[in-house]
């Protein structure tokens, strides 16, 4: 090989290509699943050159894996051709160092960089490529926006979407500070990637003008335990679920301790062939001064453990002594006891919110390096931070007044990879909060069940105790109430459907066979099941009507089978034949042969659409 053959050899060494194949196969080799990241990856960037508005939305579950489907799209978009691709995420340090640290361990070329390093740094020549990370507030976004001066066509994956990037002035024909800043880092010929497990913001708010059109759901990986496992329908739940009074006490914490301190000590001396680090989470409120007093509780149980003077050292051990058995009858209790004792000073505490805790932790504040760290916090801990190893959750932060569904959803932190010790894992939780906690996430599944059906706008489901977002972030210009009904995939009709419809009109087990007929696109099993959880068997609450067709609706679309005001009014209710009905579903077909499910709860709910 000559001189000038060598060196345009190594020029060409720069071109880096296989990115995104790279990161699939380095996952791959960790028995990752990738199946779902790379549906999505295909999807998203093919969506994205076909945008009107070059702005999308990829919604998942929370704590799913989306950082890894991003570290991944990032490479898909820069094997592509995109040079300059540019991260949002929370106003959090924690958050931005723990995704700054897994994209650099990732192995992804070029290497990402914070806004604080592209700031510090000499100017990058416009013909290097640009993997950047920024946290979404006005001094940050306005310093990336310097930095990039002179480059096009800029991506922006905008994690945690919903939050801060919205406009919360939409209805005063103004711009909230960050959502105008993000707009200038796209630039007139940029691209926009929300990433979110709550994307009802971004439709209602119409968010950087994103197409529901063109949102992709991104499928949770088969490990993954999230609403389904500590939301379920059914009972009895697969983990420790243990109800608090909804003044949560300070006694009620120390009992968290102990069983988190017995759980851990069982896993380390009965279960794990090397010892394991476990967190738990405690989320009691946003304020300081009450994470002041949470921490104190904390500390003070470690120092009873580790002094054998200290005058309350006897009657916690004694607890420990009693509530062992309850949680592990087959334990040997003594050597559990032992655990705990001997590992009382491993212990650390963690106060997200505080300044001097991150300053002493660095950068990975969130992962466990001794057996029993807790971590305390509010708002911090609400989004983006994953937590490996969490084995208890101790989540008493109430709101007054109504629940911000997208706020709680994201709040649920226990889901995960959780299902290698998931029969372990605790929530401790007021009752009340529970119940409202699960009546969002079966709203919320309703939800992005219409999206799945593909009839343009979706339907966000709110009732008296739970909003579906922010009452500023929707735009009223565009947004209504609905007509309060759902509409599922289209499916062929069969006389047949009828035939069962009419056998037993009110019962869930005419619904299981219409399942069965029309299949989980047509009618999710999950509509089933919150039907049958709120219906109550046999009052009268559930009505399945016979079908229709809609030949004769001259303002519906007989292709897609939808109408702008909806198909299910007064006279399909059947009032007279159904008078207590709450729950009503009925079919609809066209001439074609083809049909959709309907369903519609008159109920105490509310339901908000997107008139665009």
């Amino acid at each position: 090989m000559t001189p000038e053959e060598s060196l345009a050899n190594f020029k060409d060494r720069t071109r880096l290509r296989d990115r995104y194949a790279k990161q699939l196969a380095r996952l791959q080799r960790k028995e990752i699943a990738t199946a779902c990241i790379e549906e999505t990856v295909e999807e998203a960037s093919a969506n994205l050159e076909t945008a009107k508005e070059r702005s999308l939305v990829i919604y998942g579950d929370p704590q799913s894996g989306k950082t890894e489907m991003m570290i991944c799209l990032t490479g898909r978009l820069l094997d592509s051709g995109h040079r300059t691709i540019i991260h949002l995420m929370n106003d959090s340090v924690d958050l931005l160092n723990q995704n700054l640290r897994r994209f650099k361990e990732a192995g992804l070329a070029p290497a990402a960089k914070s806004s604080f390093e592209l700031a510090a740094s000499a100017k990058v020549p416009l013909s290097q490529e640009m993997v950047v990370l920024c946290k979404k507030n006005a001094t940050d976004l306005g310093k990336l926006i310097e930095s990039l001066e002179g480059r096009d066509s800029v991506v922006v994956i905008d994690d945690e979407a919903d939050y801060a990037t919205p406009n919360s002035k939409v209805n005063k024909n103004k711009k909230t500070k960050i959502n105008a800043l993000v707009e200038q880092v796209i630039g007139a010929n940029g691209f926009y990637i929300g990433v979110t497990a709550t994307p009802a913001r971004l439709d209602l708010n119409n968010t950087l003008r994103n197409e529901t059109e063109k949102w992709v759901r991104f499928r949770a990986h088969p490990a993954y335990t999230g609403p389904d496992v500590f939301f379920s329908v059914s009972s009895p739940v697969d983990y420790r679920l243990r109800h608090v009074s909804n003044q949560s006490s300070q006694s009620e914490a120390f009992s968290a301790l102990i069983r988190f301190a017995i759980t851990v000590g069982y896993l380390n001396s009965h279960v794990n062939g090397a010892e394991e680090y476990y967190t738990l989470l405690m989320h009691t409120s946003g304020n300081k001064s009450d994470h002041a007093i949470d921490r104190s509780t904390v500390q003070g149980f470690f120092d009873i453990l580790m002094d054998d003077e200290n005058s309350e050292f006897n009657s916690l051990v004694e607890q420990i002594r009693t509530t062992a058995p309850t949680l592990y009858p087959r334990a040997n209790v003594r050597t559990i006891i032992e655990y705990v004792i001997e590992n009382a000073s491993r212990a650390s505490i963690v106060v997200l919110n505080s300044e001097r805790d991150r300053k002493l932790l660095g950068d990975r504040a969130s992962e466990p390096t001794v057996p029993f760290t807790v971590i305390i916090g509010g708002n911090i801990v609400s989004r983006g931070v994953t937590f490996p190893n969490l084995l208890s959750m101790f989540f008493t932060r109430n709101v007054r007044g109504k629940l911000q569904q997208d706020t709680y959803i994201q709040r649920a932190r226990m889901f995960g990879a959780r299902g290698r010790y998931l029969e372990h894992f605790e929530l401790t939780i007021p009752a009340q909060l529970y119940q409202d906690w699960h009546r969002c996430f079966v709203y919320h599944r309703l939800s992005l069940e219409t999206i799945l059906a593909k009839l343009g706008s979706p339907v966000w489901i709110g009732d008296s105790r739970i909003s579906q977002v922010s009452n500023a972030s929707i735009d009223r210009a565009t947004v209504s109430t609905s007509s309060g009904e759902m509409g599922f995939g289209l499916f062929d009709f069969s006389t047949e459907m009828d035939t069962v419809v009419k056998g037993a009109p009110e019962e869930i087990t005419t619904l299981e066979s219409l399942h069965n007929l029309v299949g989980q696109g047509g009618l999710p099993s999950f509509l089933i099941k919150f039907i049958a959880g709120t219906a109550r068997g046999s009052s009268g609450e559930l009505a399945i009507h016979e079908s229709s067709s809609i030949a004769g609706s001259s303002d519906a679309i007989q292709e897609t089978i939808s109408r702008a005001k909806g198909f299910l009014g007064q006279s399909q209710l059947e009032p007279r034949r159904f008078p207590n009905a709450q729950h009503h579903v009925k079919i609809f077909h066209n001439n074609a042969g083809k049909a959709r499910l309907f369903y519609k709860y008159t109920g105490s709910v509310n339901f908000l659409k997107n008139s665009r």
